[in-house]
């Protein structure tokens, strides 16, 4: 699972080269991106009840973030900025692999929906502070986690909310992520490194150091009735809500 690269500064070459071989088939729901698929409504489900409960909107509203911007840093190609764009929001997407950008521009356009897509390194961006910062399924692919996590801070609003998942490092998740899912072919070979995930300890200090603090946090489980869901089982998957501190 990835929505992948995130900027030349903090990703690995090979990591921009790897995801951007897989832009064309994004898209396919049955393709090499499957487990996206089913992945994406399990954690816009976190997302609306974040964003409900952080600006207290009504929780009936169909685009709560009308008015607000939105940022989704490894966006691959664009299957979060869509939806984030069918909320409401204004929406910016960065990428480090072109033809991720470039699939999810034609995908957007096709859509009728207005989204800027750009590629290259977040940090040499001349962009301004959004509402919501939203990083999923990135953390673990980038080489200098901390620098990742301080320009993620930078680009939040004061009042603004970051949203952000990653595989936590556990033998389950190492059994079920990277052995499991590779052999049978749910995420194409070569995706994770296991040593690269994160524990729910690490990505608190992470956040800490970059001045955030979490709102709310649970886990991404998955079992053979249920499929993938919301848990507060954390052994698997991470997903959190963050705001800066104080």
């Amino acid at each position: 699972m990835s929505d992948a690269t995130v900027t030349t500064a903090t990703i690995r070459p090979e990591e921009a080269a790897h995801f951007g071989a897989l832009a064309a088939d994004w898209w396919d729901p049955k393709g090499s991106s499957a487990m996206l698929h089913r992945l994406n409504p399990v954690r816009l489900a976190f997302i609306r009840d974040a964003i409900d409960r952080h600006w207290q909107g009504d929780v009936r509203a169909r685009k709560p973030l009308a008015g607000k911007t939105a940022l989704d840093v490894g966006c691959g190609a664009g299957l979060l900025c869509e939806p984030l764009a069918r909320l409401g929001a204004e929406v910016t997407g960065v990428d480090a692999a072109r033809e991720n950008i470039a699939a999810a521009q034609i995908h957007a356009d096709r859509m009728g929906l207005s989204i800027d897509y750009r590629e290259g390194e977040l940090s040499g961006m001349a962009l301004a502070r959004f509402d919501l910062v939203t990083s999923m399924e990135v953390l673990e692919h980038v080489a200098d986690k901390g620098a990742f996590m301080a320009q993620l801070a930078a680009r939040l609003a004061p009042d603004g909310l970051l949203v952000l998942s990653t595989p936590n490092r556990t033998l389950k998740s190492r059994a079920l992520l990277v052995e499991g899912a590779e052999l049978v072919g749910a995420v194409p070979r070569g995706t994770h490194d296991w040593a690269e995930f994160v524990t729910p300890e690490e990505l608190a200090e992470l956040l800490a150091a970059a001045g955030l603090e979490i709102v709310s946090q649970r886990g991404i489980a998955a079992t053979p009735v249920r499929g993938l869901h919301l848990s507060d089982d954390l052994s698997l998957d991470i997903i959190l809500s963050a705001r800066h501190a104080g």
